[in-house]
């Protein structure tokens, strides 16, 4: 994972200097960015990359992540995650002011 990214993520990160990030040394920032804003061939590739059981231990050690709720409800189905922990997670975002905005 010490390589650079697929060209194809370049529009995921039009803020930053593309060419400096690496998985290895930028996992927690490209992993965030790319569950909230990527098209499904970057989440296609995020899952290959870490597979599903790391990908579900990132988002439980992340807590959702600060991920939408509806980010966060298809996550649940797709990776198996407890409901549960989810609404918690849905209930905490919802709980900040500037996050809650779009949860209503």
């Amino acid at each position: 994972m010490n390589a650079a990214l697929p060209a194809f993520l370049t529009e995921f990160f039009w803020d930053c200097d593309f060419s400096t990030l690496t998985f290895s040394e930028q996992p927690d920032f490209i992993i965030r960015r790319l569950l909230q804003a990527g098209n499904w061939e970057a989440i296609t590739w995020l899952r290959a990359e870490l597979g599903d059981a790391a990908l579900r231990q990132w988002l439980e050690q992340h807590n959702g992540a600060g991920l939408q709720p509806r980010q966060l409800r298809l996550w649940e189905v797709v990776l198996d995650l407890p409901h549960a922990r989810v609404s918690h997670w849905i209930r905490a975002t919802a709980s900040q002011p500037w996050e809650g905005r779009l949860a209503r």
